[in-house]
C-alpha cells in the first residue's frame, strides 16, 4: 500500500482557518506526527502530503493545507496554494473550532462547485459543544458532520468512520485500466519500446499498471518491443484479444496487427482511466481544423527533465505542424499549473496523467468545456495525426462515435 503511486490514491484534503487543529487532525487520523503542530498561527505553510491506508477504501493521500484566513503577501500565496489543492481533492474535510463563518462557507461552496464530497469537523470538542447555529447551518446544507477532539484517541476512530460515510460508493469501486476489455483466460500483447525517460531497470507506470490489471483479470500477456510485434502473430495459433502499444509507434503497430485484432495505446487507456475518453475523443476533431497561427496548450502532469526528443515538447508539436501544414504555436505547462483562462488556445492536449489523480483531469476537462475550448489527450492526438485514430478507438465504440460526430460537425 505504501508504494502505491500518488496518482492512484484517494486524495483527502483538510481545510480550514489557522489554528483550528487541521494538522492535529491529520496526525490523529494517521497515528503519526507527520505535520508540525504549534499554537503559533500559520505554522503550516505549504500543503503537506502523507500517504497511508484507510480501510476499506485502501491507499489514500492526506493533504494538510495552510489556513485560509492567512494574512499578508505570503499569506495570500499560502491561501492560493490551499485553494489550488481543491482541484485534486477527492474528499474534503472542512475543520472548524466551532464557528461557521465566511471562510467555512467559502470552502463548502468551493467544494460543492467542484462536486467534491466533503464533511465538516467541529474540532476541540473537549472545550465544549459546537454552537447550535453553526450545526444548523451545516445541517441545512445536507452535509455530514462530526464533533471530535484530536486529544481523544477514540475520536480519531470516529473521524475515520465519518470519512468513510462521506465517501460516495463510486470511490470504493476498483477501477480497471483494461481488464474489462479482456475475457478471463484471454491474452494481451503489450508493445513496449524502452522509454529513455524511464528509470534504468524499470518500465513506465502505465505499462506496469497494464501488466498488473491483466493478471488481476486472470488473463495472460506477452511483452515485446515494436520490432518483435509482427513475429508474435506467427508464434501463436490463437490471436490475442487485444494489442496495446506505445503511442509513439502506433502507426507501425497498426500495420503489424491484423485488422481483426483490437488495437489501442497505453495513453488512450490512461485517457479513459484518468479522465473522460468520450470528451477527449471529441476534442481530437479540432486537430483537423488547426491553422497556422493557432496556439495549442500542452499540459504535462509531471515535471520531468525535457529530453532531446521529448514527446510533449518536441514530437507532438512537430507532428501537429506536419499534419496542419503550417506553423502552430505551442505553450507547455508542467505539474499542477493550469491557466484559469483558456481562451487564447485553440486546443488543449493533456498528457496521460500518470502522476495525478482522476479528479484533477476531470476538472480540467470541465473547465475547458465551460470555456468552449476543445481538449484531448496525448494518445488520442497522436493517433489522429498518424491517421489511425479510428483503429485505436475501436475497443471504445462510444468514444469512436463521439469523435466521428464531432469531426463531421466541423
Amino acid at each position: 500500500m505504501l508504494s502505491t503511486p500518488k496518482g492512484l490514491r484517494l486524495h483527502i484534503g483538510v481545510y480550514g482557518r489557522r489554528n483550528v487543529g487541521k494538522s492535529s487532525l491529520v496526525n490523529a487520523v494517521i497515528g503519526q506526527a507527520v505535520s508540525i503542530v504549534s499554537d503559533v498561527a500559520g505554522t503550516t505553510t505549504d500543503p503537506v502530503e502523507k500517504a497511508m491506508e484507510l480501510a476499506p477504501i485502501g491507499p489514500v493521500l492526506f493533504i494538510d493545507t495552510a489556513g485560509i484566513d492567512d494574512v499578508g503577501a505570503l499569506g495570500e500565496m499560502r491561501k492560493d496554494k490551499s485553494f489550488k489543492a481543491l482541484d485534486h481533492t477527492d474528499i474534503g474535510i472542512v475543520v472548524t473550532d466551532g464557528a461557521i463563518g465566511e471562510d467555512e462557507i467559502g470552502l463548502m461552496e468551493a467544494l460543492a462547485e467542484r462536486e467534491t464530497p466533503y464533511l465538516v469537523v467541529f474540532n476541540k470538542a473537549d472545550l465544549g459543544a459546537p454552537p447550535a447555529d453553526a450545526v444548523a447551518t451545516v445541517a441545512a446544507r445536507g452535509v455530514p458532520f462530526v464533533s471530535i477532539s484530536t486529544a481523544v484517541k477514540a475520536d480519531a476512530l470516529r473521524l475515520r468512520e465519518a470519512i468513510l460515510e462521506a465517501a460516495p460508493e463510486s470511490l470504493f469501486e476498483v477501477p480497471h485500466l483494461l481488464a474489462d476489455l479482456v475475457p478471463a483466460g484471454g491474452h494481451v500483447v503489450l508493445v513496449v519500446p524502452i522509454d529513455l525517460s524511464a528509470p534504468k531497470g524499470r518500465l513506465i507506470l502505465p505499462q506496469v499498471m497494464a501488466i498488473r490489471d491483466i493478471l488481476d483479470a486472470d488473463a495472460t500477456c506477452t511483452v515485446v518491443k515494436e520490432r518483435e510485434l509482427a513475429d508474435v502473430f506467427t508464434r501463436f495459433t490463437r490471436k490475442p484479444d487485444l494489442v496495446v502499444c506505445d503511442s509513439q509507434i502506433v502507426l507501425k503497430a497498426a500495420a503489424d496487427t491484423p485488422p481483426d485484432v483490437p488495437l489501442t495505446t497505453f495513453s488512450i487507456l490512461m485517457a479513459r482511466f484518468k479522465g473522460d475518453l468520450v470528451r477527449l475523443a471529441e476534442g481530437a476533431a479540432r486537430i483537423d481544423r488547426l491553422k497556422p497561427g493557432d496556439k495549442v496548450l500542452i499540459a504535462e502532469a509531471c515535471s520531468h527533465h525535457s529530453m532531446a526528443d521529448d514527446i510533449g515538447r518536441v514530437k507532438i508539436p512537430r507532428w501537429f505542424r506536419q499534419y496542419a501544414g503550417g506553423d502552430i504555436e505551442f505553450e507547455t505547462m508542467a505539474g499542477r499549473s493550469f491557466p484559469e483562462d483558456l481562451s487564447p488556445y485553440a486546443l488543449v492536449v493533456q498528457c496521460g496523467a500518470c502522476t495525478v489523480n482522476r479528479k484533477q483531469v476531470l476538472l480540467r476537462i470541465r473547465q475547458a468545456e465551460r470555456q468552449g475550448v476543445p481538449i484531448t489527450n496525448y494518445g488520442v492526438a497522436i493517433s489522429r495525426v498518424q491517421g489511425v485514430l479510428n483503429r485505436s478507438l475501436e475497443p471504445f465504440p462510444a468514444a469512436r462515435l463521439a469523435f466521428e460526430r464531432a469531426n463531421k460537425a466541423g
